[in-house]
């Protein structure tokens, strides 16, 4: 149960857990088939913590976002927050609350932003919702806090301002500053500076950092770009056609690779230091999420799929502490036994 205001209580433990999450679409009508957008996912958020979770398009970081956010409910599995199971909750009251810790912000800030109303309005509106012992001076109060915070100054004439008005960037710490203004726990990130100039897209970063750092919100980062999430995160977890394929701290993660996918995704980012030349490092064929049956779904792109990749879905396993993958080769389980052979054969981005 929430409190009496609907704010989940707190207590120790992660701040964030899922088991099993499972979340698939039906397609095609009554004889369609069914699409597997995220498959038995496991994860934690801790306190004070930056997650990256990264993968390509259609890899399921978006859909992992709306079923964290509610927005979509779980075809199976529990999402823990706060020692306290969320999955189940249908009051508004206990949803509310649960928002009002773990809010959104979302990939395009224009599309979230009624061009007809000022930035004061989107705010005030806000807390209206999420912060109702507020009074007016409160509100007004507290937007420009948070606006400030977000590095949006001055705050006064931020509040006075439409949408089209500020520039993309602008307009994303605004989402971040609405998200702020609420008291979260927890930030869900979803693609937040991909929009956005590579020459501002540092700035974004930093509020991100700033609000772990000296607000002590968690992050989950969402973003297809390996690159960035080097520079923000605290761990990585690596998505791909709706399972979770690595996971591990940054560092070690993106300096030692262990899931051939990961390789690739690293393997595709620019090295300023390399000769200009044209190459392609993806293999084979996208990813199948639709009635996907048995094995990796990663095989028909590996460079080192065997036998046992097309006939058994590799499970996570701890490489070192902390740090696990599922491949069969890379990281054998039991269920494909000892790949001695296989060990040194060369993947994407290997030196």
């Amino acid at each position: 149960m929430s409190g009496a205001d609907g704010a989940v209580p707190a207590t120790s433990g992660p701040l964030l857990a899922t088991r099993g999450l499972t979340r698939h679409f039906r397609i095609g009508g009554l004889r369609g088939h069914t699409l597997h957008a995220v498959d038995g996912l496991d994860l934690t958020i801790a306190e004070r913590e930056i997650v990256a979770l990264v993968g390509e398009s259609g890899s399921g970081k978006s859909t992992v976002a709306r079923l964290l956010a509610m927005v979509y409910r779980p075809t199976s599995g529990e999402i823990v927050f706060r020692g306290q199971s969320v999955s189940s909750f249908k009051r508004r009251r206990d949803l509310l609350g649960y928002r009002s810790q773990v809010p959104m912000v979302f990939q395009d800030p224009f599309s979230s932003l009624n061009p007809a109303h000022t930035i004061g309005y989107h705010m005030e509106r806000g807390l209206k919702l999420h912060r109702p012992e507020l009074d007016r001076e409160g509100r007004r109060s507290e937007a420009e806090r948070v606006l400030q915070l977000a590095g949006l100054v001055p705050p006064s004439a931020v509040l006075a301002k439409y949408p089209f008005e500020l520039s993309g960037g602008q307009r994303q710490r605004v989402g971040f500053a609405q998200a702020l203004s609420f008291k979260p726990k927890l930030v869900l990130a979803d693609e937040p500076v991909s929009m956005l100039d590579v020459s501002i897209r540092i700035g974004l970063l930093n509020v991100m950092t700033s609000l772990r750092d000296d607000q002590h919100v968690s992050l989950l980062y969402i973003t297809h770009d390996i690159a960035s999430a080097r520079y923000v995160s605290d761990r990585v977890l690596v998505m791909y056609a709706g399972h979770l394929v690595e996971h591990g701290p940054t560092d070690e993660v993106l300096h030692q690779p262990l899931h051939p996918y990961t390789r690739l995704l690293l393997s595709a980012v620019p090295d300023p230091r390399a000769e200009l030349k044209v190459t392609s490092s993806d293999l084979g064929e996208p990813p199948r999420v639709v009635g996907p049956g048995e094995g990796c779904r990663f095989r028909w792109r590996c460079p080192l799929a065997q036998d046992v990749c097309g006939r058994v879905t590799p499970r996570l396993q701890e490489a070192t502490p902390g740090h696990a993958a599922a491949c069969h080769v890379t990281v054998p389980g039991p269920a494909a036994g000892a790949a001695p052979a296989a060990q040194g054969a060369r993947l994407p981005g290997d030196a």
